[in-house]
């Protein structure tokens, strides 16, 4: 096993309800890469010299196509005061998903991007932000179902397709562009090939945040592609790799997300 600088090293867990520690190859005192190497570990930024076991493996960042942490650098902070209302989040980048939310609509469907989404609360719910001046509220609300499908980054262009002007006559003709399934416990339609899909019951809509709405959903049906899949055979960091998320950037940009870390989480930390 060889390593070098800016390079990441996982130690997989061996109990239940442990993490995965990851740390970055500083130097590498062998030769050739050969170890011991000196590591910086990222739960408390600690260094010390690593000799590698069994439960071992080595991340090598070209291959991930990432700057080394160790040749960074983060420029001095200088806090700037902004206005709170009238455009506050288009004054710096934030990280949401990026999703694809399906209703029913006449005699077809309606599908449209959302990144004010998140799972609401630990027990099966997953809520969105949305106009009611949107068809997706009102279709929500009338039908009392709806879908979410989380892209890949390779179907950014189905995203786009999603958020196209309706015509003169209310209709969205893009999405007959956009390849989708049948779900299978409500009536509605999910994003093909997307790497995570929920089929959700409408629960709630909580008005009066300004101009949105937040409409929840109780998840009746989910389902995920098997490169996707988490499972205890699998390195979450190599599942991130392999099957890479798709985030949007708020404003208006989007990222392909490919390598992570364990986080840090304190000792006796527990939800």
């Amino acid at each position: 096993m060889k390593a070098s600088p800016g390079d990441r090293l996982v130690i997989r867990h061996h109990h239940v309800g442990e993490h995965d520690r990851d740390a970055e190859v500083i130097e590498a005192l062998g030769p050739d890469g050969d170890p011991p190497w000196v590591v910086r570990w990222a739960d408390d930024g600690r260094e010390s010299r690593f000799y590698p076991g069994t439960d071992a493996h080595v991340v090598h960042h070209e291959r991930v196509g990432a700057t080394p942490a160790a040749t960074r650098r983060r420029p001095r902070h200088h806090p700037v005061d902004v206005e709170v209302d009238g455009g506050l989040w288009e004054r710096f980048f934030m990280v949401a998903p990026l999703v694809i939310v399906g209703t029913l609509e006449g005699d077809g469907h309606d599908l449209a991007p959302k990144h004010m989404a998140m799972p609401i609360g630990w027990e099966g719910h997953y809520g969105f932000v949305c106009t009611p001046r949107h068809a997706t509220y009102r279709n929500a609300e009338r039908t009392g179902a709806f879908t979410v499908s989380f892209p890949y980054p390779e179907q950014i262009l189905d995203v786009s397709l999603s958020a196209s002007p309706r015509d003169d006559a209310k209709a969205k003709l893009a999405l007959t562009a956009l390849a989708t399934v049948p779900a299978r416990v409500v009536d509605g339609v999910l994003v093909a090939d997307s790497m995570a899909q929920l089929e959700c019951e409408l629960d709630r809509i909580v008005d009066g945040f300004g101009d949105g709405a937040l409409i929840v959903g109780r998840v009746v049906a989910a389902h995920v592609d098997e490169p996707a899949l988490r499972r205890n055979d699998r390195d979450d960091a190599d599942l991130i790799h392999e099957a890479p998320l798709l985030a949007y950037l708020h404003p208006g940009r989007h990222a392909s997300i490919d390598r992570s870390f364990s986080l840090p989480y304190p000792v006796g930390f527990s939800r």
